[in-house]
């Protein structure tokens, strides 16, 4: 599923966008997207609202922080959100649901 063009989320940035019913995080990290599932586990804030920094996403409402490149918690590796395998295609972001099979990152 294509998500956004590469220049709609610069480098540092975070934005959210809606996939067939699905809420996702799209986060440009120096080196490449990574996208997580935009819903915080702790009370369902808004990830694709929150503070990227690095590899760290903070989520706006109480500060939960997950590394977006495996979807863990920053305390807790037990935590984690849904991580979306990516490619950049012909300049947009393309995503893809991870099977049950596939191993986390």
């Amino acid at each position: 599923m294509r998500t956004c063009h590469v220049d709609e989320c610069p480098v540092g940035n975070v934005r959210e966008f809606i996939l067939d019913g699905q809420i996702l995080a799209v986060c440009h990290v120096d080196g490449g997207f990574y996208v997580v599932d935009g819903i915080c586990l702790h009370q369902g804030g808004p990830l694709g609202r929150g503070k990227l920094m690095g590899c760290q996403l903070t989520c706006p409402w109480h500060g939960w922080q997950y590394d977006v490149t495996t979807g863990c918690h920053a305390s807790s590796s037990a935590v984690r959100l849904s991580v979306w395998q990516t490619e950049i295609r012909d300049d947009y972001v393309w995503v893809a649901p991870l099977s049950a099979a596939d191993p986390a990152p």
